[in-house]
C-alpha cells in the first residue's frame, strides 16, 4: 500500500501535493473503482480540512467548498436559484453517498452522467483551484474537458466553486431521466436557470448532461428565451435544432436519437416549471 496523508490544514495539503498524490475527499468514486485491488498510490485524504466544507455567502455571491456534501447543498438555506442543485443533490446515488460525496468530487471525476454538473453549469459557476504558489479560476464550462479529464494540473487542489449572484430574480430547476427512480446513472438529464424582470425573462441559462462528453450549454436556446413570458407556455419555444451543441451516443442506457428526444422533452417540462 502507498502511503496515506490526511492533513487538517489546506497549507499542509497543497505542500504535500508538490508530489504525487491521489487526492480522496468522500470516496464515492474512489473505492468502487478500487474493488477487489489494492491501493498501491499515495493517497491524500481532504475530508479533515474544515475550511474546505461549507456553503456560505459573499459580496459577490455564494461559494460552496470543495468537500461540501450533497446532503449539505440539499440542508443549507439558499434561495431559489439554488432549486435546481438541490434537485439534483437528492439525484447522487442514495442517501449514503449523498452524505459522503463532494461537489468538487463530482466535478474532478468528470463523468459525462454526474449529476452536479448541469446545474452547477446554469448557475455560471466558476472553480477555484490553488496549489502552493496561489490560487486561480476559471469556468466550470472550460475545467471539465472531456471524459474523466479536467484542467486541474499536478500539484493543484480544488478549493471551492464560486456562484455568482443573479441581476435579477432567479430560479432554477433540474430533471434527471434514467432506467429506474433512483440509483441510477442518468439517460439525459437538465438544469435550468431563468431570471425575471418586468415580467420578462432577462437572461436564461439552460445545461444538458449525459449527452456529450462534457455537459452542455446551449447558447441558442438561452439567446431564444430572452424577452419571452414567463408562463407555462415557455417551454413550447424549445426547438430541436437548440440541441444542437449535444452529441449524444449509443450504449446500454439508450440510442442517440432516444436522448435527443429526452433532452428535448426535459427542457421543454423544466422551462414550463420554472415559469409556473
Amino acid at each position: 500500500m502507498g502511503e496515506y496523508l490526511r492533513p487538517r490544514g489546506l497549507e499542509e495539503a497543497l505542500q504535500a501535493l508538490t508530489r504525487p498524490f491521489t487526492v480522496l475527499a468522500g470516496g464515492t468514486d474512489f473505492y468502487p473503482t478500487r474493488v477487489g485491488r489494492s491501493v498501491t498510490e499515495d493517497v491524500l485524504d481532504i475530508a479533515g480540512i474544515t475550511a474546505l466544507r461549507g456553503v456560505s455567502e459573499t459580496s459577490a455571491g455564494w461559494r460552496l467548498g470543495a468537500t461540501t456534501t450533497w446532503s449539505d447543498i440539499v440542508e443549507a438555506h439558499l434561495p431559489p436559484l439554488f432549486d435546481g442543485l438541490k434537485q439534483a443533490s437528492r439525484e447522487v446515488g442514495g442517501r449514503q453517498i449523498q452524505n459522503a460525496g463532494t461537489v468538487a468530487g463530482n466535478i474532478c471525476n468528470a463523468s459525462p452522467a454526474a449529476d452536479g454538473v448541469p446545474a452547477l453549469l446554469a448557475l455560471d459557476a466558476e472553480v477555484e483551484l490553488a496549489n502552493h504558489a496561489g490560487t486561480r479560476r476559471l469556468p466550470l464550462a472550460t475545467f471539465i474537458t472531456g471524459v474523466r479529464k479536467t484542467e486541474r494540473q499536478p500539484g493543484e487542489l480544488v478549493v471551492a466553486l464560486h456562484v455568482p449572484r443573479p441581476l435579477h430574480n432567479a430560479r432554477s430547476a433540474f430533471l434527471k431521466l434514467g432506467a429506474r427512480r433512483y440509483l441510477v446513472i442518468s439517460i439525459a438529464m437538465a438544469s435550468v436557470v431563468v431570471e425575471v424582470s418586468d415580467e420578462k425573462v432577462a437572461a436564461a441559462r439552460v445545461a444538458v448532461g449525459a449527452c456529450s462528453p462534457v455537459a452542455q450549454r446551449l447558447p441558442a436556446l438561452e439567446q431564444a428565451l430572452i424577452g419571452a413570458t414567463p408562463d407555462a407556455r415557455l417551454g413550447e419555444l424549445v426547438e430541436s435544432a437548440h440541441l444542437a451543441p449535444l452529441s449524444p451516443i449509443d450504449d446500454v442506457r439508450g440510442s442517440a436519437g432516444y436522448r435527443s428526444d429526452v433532452a428535448l422533452v426535459l427542457l421543454r417540462r423544466l422551462l414550463s416549471k420554472v415559469a409556473a
